[in-house]
């Protein structure tokens, strides 16, 4: 009986390592700053920056907040509960149906192209799923895997 409760309990213990990913914040290659500081991530994530400094509207594209990679981000960023973050996503989407403040998208393979292909866009991805269509910037001063990075999984 201890076996098959040692057993479960690593089971559990590697499912919730594996949720817990590295994230890194992305922008599209047209846009002019190099970073972010947390407040400012946390303003965009709620729509409460509508333009960059450079003119440029601002688009958050994410993975659905109830997918568990999403689960550290939503902690740490928006620190509400999912159903809050999904009224204020709607909140934030209500009457611009062709430029989204918020973007939903399925994978990090469609997040990456929809940052890509929308200037001002910023998004949040695996750290492993980057690839050359979009700039890394810093977030509070760090990339992604340095130490003391805030969207660090474990």
């Amino acid at each position: 009986m201890r076996r098959a409760v040692l057993i479960a309990l690593i089971i559990v213990a590697s499912a919730s390592l594996a949720a817990a990913r590295d994230l890194a914040l992305v922008s599209n290659k047209t846009n002019t700053f190099s970073g972010l500081t947390l407040a400012d991530l946390v303003k965009v994530c709620k729509a409460q920056i509508n333009r960059w400094p450079d003119g440029k509207p601002v688009t958050f594209v994410m993975r659905a907040p109830s997918t568990p990679e999403m689960r550290m981000f939503d902690e740490k960023i928006y620190a509400l509960p999912e159903i809050e973050i999904n009224n204020l996503i709607a909140s934030a989407n209500h009457g611009r149906a062709n430029h989204p403040a918020i973007l939903i998208v399925a994978s990090d393979e469609e997040l990456l192209e929809r940052v890509a292909s929308t200037p001002g866009s910023v998004g949040i991805v695996d750290v492993y799923a980057i690839n050359s269509s979009v700039s890394v910037i810093k977030l509070a001063g760090k990339l992604p895997l340095e130490p003391g990075y805030l969207l660090h999984g474990n």
